[in-house]
């Protein structure tokens, strides 16, 4: 079965950190571009962040910068986004997703093609 599972989500108080990460099975991650995205209730999924290919080009939300760092590890299939200093707008369901290869990467939904299920992230204290 081809799919991508987030975890790592959780409830954590204002300015601390959660490390979500993305696990594909049933395929290989190499040769996609990887994308991070939310939606918090009553608002449309927005574009956090986004990794090349080979992980050499990162992009980034401006709500994010200079507080999230996205990363992949080819050999574990899996994607990674580190959450720090987190502020309670931050709060949302957070989904990886996969796009077929492409020059640097897009945070437009429109890029991916395959999803996970998401996972919570509430920032509250």
């Amino acid at each position: 079965q081809l799919q991508l599972v987030e975890s790592g989500g959780g409830l954590v108080q204002p300015g601390g950190s959660l490390r979500l990460s993305c696990t594909a099975s049933g395929f290989s991650l190499d040769l996609n571009i990887i994308g991070w995205f939310r939606q918090a209730p009553g608002k449309e999924r927005e574009g956090v962040s986004c990794i090349s290919t080979r992980g050499r080009i990162t992009n980034y939300a401006d709500s994010v910068k200079g507080r999230f760092a996205i990363s992949r590890d080819t050999a574990k299939n899996t994607a990674f986004l580190q959450m720090d200093s987190l502020k309670p707008e931050d709060t949302g369901v957070y989904f990886c997703a996969k796009g077929p290869f492409q020059l640097g990467c897009s945070m437009y939904h429109n890029a991916y093609t395959d999803w996970g299920q998401g996972t919570q992230v509430t920032v509250s204290s």
